[in-house]
Formats: structure tokens, sequence, C-alpha cells
């Protein structure tokens, strides 16, 4: 009776173990909505857990066999020999539900980080737009302009690595169709918005460039010719001390 009982376990256990394949591991899931991925993720956590749970049950079955073996060799070896088929299928489906629940782990954490850097990236963004307004209508002063135009190419040299990492993550879920449309829609609407906003930053800064360079010249010119006029002054003043005739100077002074 004993081991008639032991077989009848041994049979639920491998039918469990058949339902738990097909429910864990035979689905066709299609990810595509954050609220999808994350209840998958949360499934195959419990799924986990729920298949570690059995072990202790896999060991008491383990246990009564040996000694039902130990008593009874003829129907202990029977026993034994589909004990290990059912521990070996019970190892197979441990070690399966561990690996898709470690990647489906790791495609959440893809996804999370992929946001942060969205985030870090777009902020960055608003930053640089901000820059840009600031630099428009400017009052006509050299400091202001050359203040404008330092506060511009600080922010636009920002690294790369963050689109980088954006860039490499999104096709990573792409690639495994995972969140996809959402993605696609993200990747496209953060790239358009870099292109114009660095076109624009880019025209602005050099915008920026050749006004101080104008401003400058301009500047040099007027202080010339402020040292020129300050020449004419003293020589002028210089000949009228002296009482010098008019049409005794020099024809420029004249």
């Amino acid at each position: 009776e004993k081991a008639v009982n032991l077989k009848k376990d041994l049979a639920e256990m491998q039918e469990w173990m058949t339902q738990a394949e097909e429910e864990y591991l035979e689905k066709d899931f299609e990810y595509k909505s954050p609220e999808e991925l994350e209840n998958a993720v949360e499934e195959m956590k419990r799924a986990k857990e729920d298949v570690l749970q059995k072990e202790v049950r896999v060991k008491i079955l383990k246990d009564n066999i040996k000694m039902l073996a130990a008593k009874v060799p003829s129907s202990g070896q029977d026993l034994a020999t589909e004990l290990n088929v059912v521990l070996e299928n019970y190892q197979l489906l441990c070690n399966r539900i561990r690996g898709k629940c470690h990647t489906l782990e790791e495609v959440w954490s893809c996804w999370i980080e992929l946001l942060q850097y969205l985030d870090l990236e777009t902020a960055w963004l608003n930053n640089l737009e901000e820059r840009v307004q600031m630099a428009e209508n400017l009052p006509d002063k050299l400091d202001a302009v050359n203040d404008a135009l330092e506060s511009l190419e600080s922010v636009l040299r920002h690294p790369a690595d963050n689109r980088t990492q954006i860039r490499e993550l999104g096709q990573t879920l792409i690639d495994g169709g995972i969140l996809d449309d959402i993605i696609s829609e993200k990747l496209e609407a953060f790239n358009a918005r870099y292109e114009e906003l660095s076109h624009l930053a880019v025209s602005r800064q050099i915008a920026l460039e050749q006004q101080l360079q104008t401003m400058r010249e301009t500047e040099h010119m007027l202080q010339v010719l402020q040292e020129n006029l300050v020449e004419l002054d003293r020589q002028l003043t210089s000949y009228l001390t002296d009482r010098v005739d008019a049409f005794q100077m020099p024809q420029e002074a004249q």
C-alpha cells in the first residue's frame, strides 16, 4: 500500500510539473505595454517561488522511496527509477523557470534604465531650449552677448554617452519584440526634438560668434578713433596755445 501511495505521489508530482511547464514556459507572451511586462515579471517571480517550494515535497518523496527500497528492494527499485525521472524533470523545470525569471527581470531593468536615460536627456534638452531662448533679443552690449555665448557653449558640451545608452537599450528591447511600438514612438519623438534643438542651438551659436566678432571689431575701431581724436585735440590745443596761424598748420589740422 505504501508503494502504491508513493507511486501516486510521483504521478501527481509529474502532472503538476507538466502543468507548470505549460503555464509558465510554453505561453507566447507579447509585451506591448509596460503593465503587461511588469505583470509578467511578477508572475514569473511567483512561479519561481512556487516551484522552489515543491523542493520540500520532492525531498520527502525521495527519502520515503529510499526507506521503502531498504525494506522492500523489489518495490523500491521500480519507484527509484520513476523517482530519478521526476527528479531530473523537476531540476530541469527549476532551471528553466529561474532562467526565464532572470531574463524578464533583466528586460524590466532595461526598460527602467531606458526611461531614466530619457528623463536625463529630456532635462538637458529643456535646458538647451532655455539657453537658446535666452540668447535671443539680447541688449547690444559686448558682455551680454559674450555671456550668452559662453552659457550656450557650456550646455552644448554635453557628452553623448547618454544618447548612446538610449539608442542601445531601445534597440535591444525592440529587437526582442518587447514594447517595440512604445519605444519606437518615444525614440522617434526624442530624436526629432534633439535634432531640431541641436541645429537651432548651433545656428544661434554661430550667429552669436559673428555678432561678438563684429562688436569687438567695432569696439576696436572706436578705441582707435578715440585715441586719434585725443591726439588731434592735444595738437590743436598746442597750436592754439602757440597762436599758430591756421594756414601754417598741416592740411589735416586745417
